[in-house]
């Protein structure tokens, strides 16, 4: 039985080193992955998205609409622009936070993250808003939102916690796992 995750969000927040663990952590289990990024213009906050597809029966790397089992958002415009690949009782994992665009603020606009969120509800079978906010104040660092987000991941079953740590483990430097691994566990 094939996995289908979408994660998706901003340049610079992490979303590629996050598809990267959770791809290392299903590798580690003996797991057939195919991941791939699209990304436009992410140095300059342009979207990121990328898939991650685990399972024998997966001969694409990329998720059909429709099909994703989990969709992991590090943004909640990112978690809207990208619902269409979500399947029907799917998981939205979606930091709260909002990344005005440019040219929103350009023209007086601003997208409200509640009202997103609430959109989310409505449309998927489960949904986890986390304040990856109050997380990386509590954790001392603005850079683990993407673990953060992996960690409250493991909630839908999709990977454990534990394999995750595994992954980090083979990923980033030793003076960053420590600080990797209480945002897994936040």
């Amino acid at each position: 039985m094939s996995k289908n995750i979408i994660i998706c969000g901003v340049g610079g927040q992490g979303t590629v080193l996050a598809a990267k663990v959770l791809s290392q952590a299903a590798i580690s289990n003996g797991e057939r992955v195919l991941s791939a990024e699209t990304i436009g213009m992410a140095q300059r906050g342009g979207s990121v998205v990328s898939h991650v597809r685990i399972g024998e029966d997966v001969y694409s790397p990329l998720v059909p609409q429709g099909q994703a089992d989990v969709l992991i958002a590090f943004e909640a415009a990112e978690a809207v622009r990208n619902i269409a690949f979500l399947k029907q009782g799917g998981s939205v994992i979606v930091n709260k936070k909002v990344v005005q665009p440019v040219t929103a603020s350009l023209i007086g606009k601003t997208f409200d993250e509640n009202e997103m969120i609430s959109y989310l509800e409505k449309v998927a079978g489960k949904v986890i808003a986390v304040d990856t906010d109050q997380a990386c104040k509590d954790l001392g660092s603005s850079k683990v939102v993407n673990m953060v987000l992996l960690g409250a991941a493991s909630k839908t079953g999709l990977i454990s916690k534990d394999e995750l740590k595994a992954a980090l483990k083979l990923l980033v430097k030793p003076e960053f796992y420590e600080l990797n691994v209480r945002a897994i566990d936040y």
